[in-house]
């Protein structure tokens, strides 16, 4: 049985100025929202945050950003947050953009305790930069060492008391590498289920992975809204 946290901002009590955290989501789409707002409200610094993108100006990990919380982001992508933008542009924050593929598999391998390997994505541009290249098959490669956390934060959809979670639809994304890639996971979770109630068939992440488990319901911001003329 995994601890049950009643607060959220007792669920995130253990993360420390300077921590490395991981951070479930994409865009606005599977993100821990409420354990993000916890952390604003400790005022935790020093952050370096790994995730594919941060957030938007005013929700997410953008709060963090706002508050000045962040020191490092490693990610993929910054296309909706202006406030990254300016930080990024004026030296306030150190930022490690990567492939989104590469971010994937640089979680993917810090979770199943490989260290490094080599990927072809990047081979030629900046980003090879002081990086190992080598050739196999003809064909250049560089490596690429794998990512891990002390705090990794996922949403998920069920969960039993034991800690196994399931993941609702594209909300999956990034969580079930992040959930494994960290040395603490916090999963928030919108339903928790007796042990042994959820078909094993479906689980996508396995209870070894978690150590709690906090229940919450999510506004579920949508990041950009279309509609019709």
């Amino acid at each position: 049985m995994k601890q049950v946290h009643t607060s959220f901002k007792e669920a995130v009590k253990d993360i420390h100025d300077g921590a490395t955290i991981m951070v479930g989501g994409f865009g606005l789409c599977g993100i821990p929202e409420n354990l993000i707002l916890a952390l604003v409200e400790t005022g935790v610094k020093d952050l370096t945050v790994i995730s594919n993108n941060c957030g938007v100006d005013d929700w997410g990990l953008g709060l963090l950003l706002k508050n000045k919380q962040i020191k490092k982001m490693i990610g993929s992508y910054v296309g909706e947050n202006k406030e990254f933008e300016r930080q990024v542009l004026s030296g306030e924050i150190e930022v490690e953009l990567l492939p989104q593929g590469t971010l994937a598999e640089k979680i993917r391998a810090g979770g199943a305790g490989i260290p490094a390997f080599y990927t072809p994505a990047g081979v030629g541009t900046p980003i090879a930069e002081g990086k190992e290249v080598r050739v196999f098959d003809g064909k250049e490669y560089l490596l690429e060492e794998a990512l891990k956390a002390d705090f990794s934060l996922v949403r998920a959809w069920k969960a039993d008391h034991m800690g196994n979670l399931v993941y609702n639809k594209t909300a999956r994304n990034f969580s079930p590498m992040i959930a494994a890639a960290g040395k603490v996971t916090i999963a928030e979770v919108e339903e928790l289920h007796p042990t042994g109630s959820l078909d094993p068939n479906i689980i996508h992440t396995p209870s070894v992975y978690v150590q709690s488990l906090i229940i919450g319901e999510q506004e579920k911001r949508i990041e950009r809204l279309t509609v019709q003329k």
